[in-house]
């Protein structure tokens, strides 16, 4: 079921839902210039047998209105726009997993609006806190100080876009696909070059937005309030990811109170079939573990 949502004046959300609508719901929180068309269709449907599963696409991708230019906005409205998703659809609380920028959206409602949280899943992100980090040995190494983003990742996104028309920008993002995958996992080129056809069809278009990395991302430390909260958390830890690498995931779950973290193998900053069925069963597992807890 397909819907839009109004999350701010002049701002429609395209929604998505999956699964009975009685069922607990689960909202999917993509990652940066990413359409919430994104998230595979086989774990969508994996979550969807037991969740009411919903994907959207953020302001400036997908079918929701595109307008940084003409209205910039911080970040931090993105998260707001998530709220807005449940308020649309009448859901008070929901189990919210969250994948690179959407990582750290779900911080921002861990600590912003909890109550409106029955558990979180992170994965691909960094955290939004300054504690140091704590080693296995008990030595610290500041937050600023944990490795950064691969080389072959920055001089990718630091490439200008150009429009070379549709297969050349499918060209280049299943080349984006490649360098994020990490190289613990075959990759699947004719797999992320579907995937993004089926993203341009769902868009109506092929242009790459930018507005997410021109937007504020000032105010989103949450540093007292992640070590404070009561929102059950889980950590996904991937060992090839190239973006936020290990030790992120470690610290992620150190600097949120009672978060969990699982590794699931080969995983890097993207999502293959192979990390799919562990991926599902990590995300079932922990908001089934929650449920049980409060009932």
């Amino acid at each position: 079921m397909q819907h839009f949502i109004d999350a701010a004046p002049g701002i429609r959300l395209w929604v998505e839902e999956h699964g009975p609508a009685d069922a607990p719901p689960l909202l999917l929180i993509m990652g940066a210039q990413a359409s919430g068309v994104g998230w595979p269709d086989e774990l969508v449907h994996t979550l969807a047998a037991h969740h009411r599963v919903i994907r959207y696409d953020h302001r400036d991708t997908g079918r929701s209105t595109w307008s940084f230019d003409e209205r910039p906005y911080p970040i931090t409205a993105l998260a707001e726009d998530a709220l807005a998703v449940l308020d649309g659809l009448g859901i008070q609380r929901a189990h919210v997993v969250g994948l690179s920028l959407g990582g750290m959206l779900a911080q921002l409602l861990i600590t912003d609006h909890p109550d409106r949280l029955l558990s979180a899943t992170l994965m691909g992100t960094c955290a939004l806190s300054t504690a140091p980090y704590v080693h296995p040995d008990g030595t610290r190494t500041p937050a600023e100080e944990l490795p950064g983003i691969a080389p072959h990742v920055l001089e990718m996104w630091a490439r200008p876009v150009q429009d070379r028309g549709l297969e050349a920008e499918l060209d280049r993002r299943v080349e984006h696909w490649r360098a994020l995958g990490g190289e613990r996992i075959p990759f699947d080129a004719e797999y992320f070059r579907d995937l993004e056809r089926k993203i341009i069809e769902h868009t109506g278009h092929h242009i790459a937005g930018t507005a997410h990395g021109r937007a504020d991302d000032s105010g989103m430390v949450r540093t007292d309030e992640l070590a404070k909260t009561d929102v059950p958390t889980l950590v996904i830890s991937a060992p090839a990811e190239p973006v936020f690498p290990p030790p992120h995931p470690q610290y992620l779950a150190q600097v949120i109170r009672g978060a969990r973290l699982v590794e699931i193998p080969g995983m890097g900053h993207a999502l293959p079939c192979p990390v799919l069925g562990p991926l599902a069963s990590a995300i079932l597992g922990h908001a089934s573990q929650v449920q049980r807890q409060s009932s």
